[in-house]
């Protein structure tokens, strides 16, 4: 969260008023989030909890850009995937797809015999070794692919 601020005090000297307007979105995001989890005493989020904040808000960039460009407007397409980038940004670095696929390989090694049938067993587990350094739907695709290699 410290980061986020510095870089959005550092937009704000040098009048950048996009990433200003993202910083500011992601961090009343982050804030909200922290309200809704809140129990009678101020808690801050962890690193994790952020990292989710983070996760959602670009895919509620990654919607608006479907949307867009069904309708044909390219202008706010391009607003929102620079909206995205700057979001990426503060993710800790993605998985590699050949260090996918090794993490995932090992997975269904110590579970033993497994079959399509079992992808929700093998989906959780990888799931829980990967959090956040890999996307859900890209470990989906790289778990259903290794399992129809088993057939």
């Amino acid at each position: 969260m410290e980061k986020i601020k510095e870089n959005l005090k550092k937009a704000m000297q040098e009048k950048d008023e996009l990433i200003v307007s993202v910083l500011r979105l992601l961090i009343s995001a982050i804030q909200n989030k922290e309200i809704s989890l809140r129990q009678g005493e101020r808690g801050e989020l962890n690193d994790e909890q952020i990292i989710e904040v983070i996760k959602s808000e670009i895919k509620k960039r990654k919607d608006s850009v479907e949307a867009y460009r069904a309708g044909g407007r390219l202008d706010l397409v391009e607003k929102e995937e620079e909206e995205e980038k700057l979001l990426e940004a503060y993710l800790p670095p993605q998985m590699g797809e050949e260090e996918l696929e090794k993490t995932i390989r090992e997975i269904i090694i110590s579970i033993g015999e497994v079959s399509e049938k079992d992808f929700g067993k093998v989906m959780g587990q990888v799931m829980g070794k990967v959090k956040g350094q890999a996307d859900g739907d890209k470990v989906s695709g790289a778990v259903k692919k290794i399992l129809a290699e088993k057939k």
